[in-house]
């Protein structure tokens, strides 16, 4: 049977119990990969410049495919969209702001860093031909359908 031992700082032999579970905290959040700012704690870059992979929308119109994503607090300049052998790409940056004077980060859980998805087009788009906006954060690229993609409707008569 386990005995309860008494912690005494001022004993030789025994380890800090708050030490300990300040190591524990510790492991947690290099497995969460984050670490949160407090006063007196030195920030990691590298915990929180880690690559990240922003939300997308795939939509098919009558005459077009859209993909939209959401690209907060990146700069128009960091983005790169590229279509090569029928894959629409779409790769960039969203860098990490740098603390300064009169500013201090109390908690940070965005991901920061480089990111980058891949779409196959569908049969019937016209890669060479999309074109791309960005307004208040969202990427919004549109791909025509060729005309033999479109589908027309055709009435049918009922005997």
């Amino acid at each position: 049977m386990n005995t309860l031992t008494k912690w005494n700082p001022f004993q030789t032999g025994y380890r800090n119990p708050f030490r300990e579970l300040e190591e524990i905290e510790s492991r947690l959040e290099s497995l969460f990969d984050r670490s949160p700012l407090t006063p007196g704690r030195v920030r990691d870059e590298s915990l929180f410049a880690r690559g990240w992979s922003p939300s997308v929308d795939l939509t098919e119109y009558e005459k077009e495919y859209t993909v939209k994503a959401d690209l907060p607090d990146v700069a128009k300049a960091d983005i790169k969209l590229f279509v090569r052998d029928g894959v629409l790409e779409i790769s960039g940056e969203r860098k990490m702001e740098r603390e300064q004077e009169g500013k201090r980060f109390h908690r940070s859980e965005r991901c920061y860093g480089v990111f980058q998805r891949s779409f196959a087009l569908p049969q019937g788009a016209e890669g060479e031909k999309a074109k791309a906006d960005f307004h208040h954060g969202v990427l919004t690229v549109h791909i025509p359908k060729n005309e033999k993609s479109i589908q027309r409707g055709v009435e049918v008569k009922i005997t």
